[in-house]
């Protein structure tokens, strides 16, 4: 069992920043990535970055030059540091982690946290 909890969301002007945090914990033997995704109502969630427990980092074309994604092994947790943002960016974001728990690959997603982008 492996739980995720993100954190850092809120309110925020256009051009403003935020900085996301996820943390990972339970019967976790080994990280292969983390990441985040995010979806607007009414539309496809649509996967915002990704990385490697490596440091190897994707981003969606949208965020590129804007979001910067990190993550911290020792502490199963991935940051998004988002800046410039944009009302477009207004989306609940999720955060997951793929791992080996108990010898076995799983999948475990956050429950979300709330980015409203707005003047």
């Amino acid at each position: 069992q492996v739980q995720v909890v993100e954190s850092g969301g809120g309110l925020v002007q256009p051009g403003g920043s935020l900085r996301l945090s996820c943390e990972a914990s339970g019967s976790i033997d080994s990280i292969y990535d983390m990441g985040w995704s995010r979806q607007a109502p009414g539309k496809l969630r649509v996967l915002v970055a990704t990385i490697s427990s490596g440091g190897y980092a994707n981003y969606h074309d949208s965020v590129r030059g804007r979001f910067t994604i990190s993550i911290d092994n020792a502490k199963s947790t991935v940051y998004l540091q988002m800046n410039s943002l944009k009302p477009e960016d207004t989306a609940v974001y999720y955060c997951y982690v793929r791992s080996r728990s108990r010898g076995m690959p799983l999948t475990s997603w956050g429950q979300g946290t709330q980015v409203t982008v707005s003047s």
